[in-house]
């Protein structure tokens, strides 16, 4: 019992001081500079909406971890109102359904074995041999031998289509240039008065939503190194490539990636395959092509679990995968391109 109210004392101070971090860097939205080292009130907005669920709960958090069927099947999950998705909610009648996917029990080896195998002793909170444990929002806690979502209750125990108990890490390269004219020219949108930035979006095979091109950090794996591999698989079908075609592809890849780039978010995201003891963490990382003339260079091709792939004009009015809106408005706001036709941003609609 006291390593219980001592885990919760840990998950509830570390996530205190993460969003108190952020919070005495929030002013407003208003007269933000666009290239400034800090982040900006909306960055305070989208961390409490993602990760409110430790702290208590608000009407917009956790939504997507929360939704039914779970994807890629047809299991239900139990219903958690709002007011009950965080774990300081005491909640003696929670019943979550209890699903790990059959490509998950096979074995890959991308996924652990199940927490009962005598044979497996995961190291939770720490780099465990090449697997990151760690979370990017700071320690969970364990319960029974599972770690628990640190966002709180999403109905599903088990770990669904996710390969790692607690965090499952990703990276999400977001490859911008300027919208241009026939001449050349940046198009600065008529009502904002600011310039059209584009990124590279991709459709998912798996839901067909459109989204972030990314993926799974494999083990030992440098993050910079994930965010060029997942782009080239994904937007410029590289595993399909000769190998002359892949070396032509990775020099470019290299001029793009060795150039200033943005972090735009670490840690948890809302995403539909999360469960109580699963989840999904990113780091989001923008890659600016200033003129244009690497990506004018490169083909998008859809890959490996991309159907589509194209340049997407960046505003409000997108609907992408899991939590993407959300590190895309950041981009645009540090870019200081064009996002909303409204006369300020509107941090509460994230």
């Amino acid at each position: 019992m006291a390593g219980r109210v001592l885990g919760k004392a840990l998950a509830a101070v570390s996530l205190s001081v993460a969003l108190a971090s952020v919070a005495v860097r929030s002013s407003g939205c208003r007269g933000i500079p666009a290239l400034r080292n800090s982040f900006s009130s909306c960055w305070f907005h989208l961390n409490t909406n993602i990760m409110s669920g430790s702290n208590g709960s608000q009407k917009n958090s956790h939504n997507k971890a929360r939704t039914s069927p779970y994807p890629g099947s047809k299991v239900e999950r139990s219903r958690v109102p709002n007011e009950k998705v965080g774990w300081v909610v005491e909640w003696q009648d929670y019943n979550p359904v209890e699903y790990t996917a059959v490509s998950v029990l096979a074995g890959p080896k991308w996924a652990d074995p199940q927490i009962s195998e005598s044979n497996f002793s995961p190291k939770f909170n720490e780099k465990d041999g090449h697997v990151e444990r760690k979370s990017q929002n700071g320690l969970y806690e364990i319960e029974n031998g599972r770690p628990r979502n640190p966002a709180g209750r999403t109905g599903l125990v088990g770990r669904g289509l996710l390969g790692r108990w607690g965090p499952n890490h990703a990276a999400d390269p977001i490859i911008t240039r300027w919208k241009r004219d026939s001449s050349g020219n940046k198009i600065i949108h008529p009502v904002s008065g600011k310039h059209i930035l584009q990124f590279v979006a991709i459709k998912r095979k798996d839901c067909g939503e459109w989204a972030i091109p990314g993926g799974m950090v494999d083990p030992g794996e440098k993050i910079s190194a994930t965010l060029k591999r997942e782009f080239g698989e994904e937007a410029l079908n590289s595993l399909q490539k000769t190998s002359a075609e892949k070396r032509e592809i990775e020099e470019k890849l290299h001029k793009l990636f060795s150039q200033d780039h943005l972090v735009i978010y670490k840690g948890y995201v809302d995403d539909p395959r999360n469960t109580d003891n699963a989840w999904m963490e990113t780091e989001a990382v923008n890659y600016h092509d200033e003129t244009g003339e690497i990506m004018d260079n490169l083909t998008l091709e859809a890959g490996d679990d991309a159907g589509k792939v194209r340049w997407v004009d960046i505003n409000d009015k997108l609907k992408l995968y899991a939590s993407h809106s959300q590190f895309i408005k950041l981009v645009a706001e540090k870019r200081d391109a064009h996002w909303s036709e409204d006369s300020e941003p509107d941090c509460h609609g994230l």
